[in-house]
């Protein structure tokens, strides 16, 4: 036997291994260039074009960085990941489909500094953010608008998962112009079948949709919350809160929200809604508070409501603690 003939294997073998490994690998950190190529391993310095493109080489758990202001394109999020754009323009254009599309169990995602775009009327966005599945979702600094899409869609972000509990935390951000004459709107929170969504909106704009936030839950699932602070829902065609359950439970809690030029203001109905208001401004709506159907509002008594067509109070006291 020629003794060359394993030394040949051999190092073919240590060769193909070189070669293979890093094509398998993952990043921790890839980036994102208006200048890049998705055939790019998404270095630093050979960076990828779209978000959709670095999301396969990226770690789960890693995170994608953008190093120019670009438009990076619409993606489906099934996996731990955060996508920052945080001192430059992270752009989506989402014309006819939706901006981000967020679907995995028990995933963590960050959104932070982006600005997504549903593009102009006659090739409208379907949503700006969707959380079908998830532990958590957080969406920082960033501006979702012009999402126009038909009933069920046209929202900036819908959070409408099917089973379990999804999380959502959105700070510094603003939503608007997203809905249809007649539907859609800012946030929608429509869990269904067994599904259950709490939700954190602090420091949220909330302007010029149809509605701004409209929670609607028709499955089983109890324990579905909204806490709302130091935020502002405005100009809004329709109601600025429109709150429809059947007897499963829907807890809101507002604190330093202004609610102001819209068509009214928290509308309510179903056994199952409970709003507790305070440190709040409602004012130059229509309506400016209902419920219906057994639905509770309550007041910490330390609010401003005046200047609407119809003030709705005395409003009930809550137990302050």
């Amino acid at each position: 036997m020629n003794w060359r003939t394993p030394i040949a294997i051999a190092g073919a073998a240590i060769g193909l291994t070189l070669i293979s490994s890093p094509a398998l690998s993952q990043a921790t950190r890839t980036w994102v260039s208006g200048v890049g190529d998705d055939v790019n391993p998404c270095s630093r310095t050979a960076p990828c074009k779209t978000f959709a493109g670095a999301i396969s080489k990226t770690a789960s758990g890693g995170e994608i960085n953008c190093l120019d202001p670009a438009g990076f394109g619409a993606v489906t999020i099934t996996k731990s990941i955060t996508i920052d754009c945080t001192g430059t323009l992270g752009g989506v254009l989402a014309s006819s489909t939706t901006g981000v599309i967020v679907n995995g169990a028990g995933i963590v995602v960050t959104l932070r500094g982006l600005e997504i775009n549903g593009g102009p009327p006659n090739l409208p966005g379907v949503n700006g953010v969707r959380l079908l599945q998830g532990n958590r979702l957080s969406i920082e600094n960033s501006t979702i608008y012009n999402f126009t899409a038909a009933a069920p869609n046209g929202f900036g972000i819908i959070v409408n998962p099917t089973s379990g509990t999804v999380r959502l935390f959105v700070t510094n951000t603003v939503i608007r112009n997203n809905g249809t004459a007649t539907a859609g709107g800012g946030i929608g929170i429509v869990p269904t079948v067994a599904a259950g969504a709490q939700v954190v909106l602090n420091n949220v704009a909330i302007n010029g949709n149809f509605r701004g936030i409209n929670v609607a839950t028709t499955g089983t699932t109890a324990g579905n919350n909204i806490v709302i602070r130091n935020s502002t829902i405005a100009f809004n065609t329709d109601n600025a809160i429109n709150v429809a359950t059947n007897a499963n439970a829907v807890s809101l809690m507002i604190d330093g929200l202004v609610i102001a030029n819209n068509l009214r203001g928290i509308i309510s109905s179903g056994a199952g809604s409970n709003t507790q208001i305070g440190n709040s401004v409602i004012a130059s709506n229509g309506t400016a508070i209902s419920n219906t159907g057994g639905a509770v509002v309550t007041s910490f008594k330390n609010n401003q409501i005046d200047f609407n067509s119809n003030n709705s109070t005395p409003i009930n006291a809550a137990t302050p603690e």
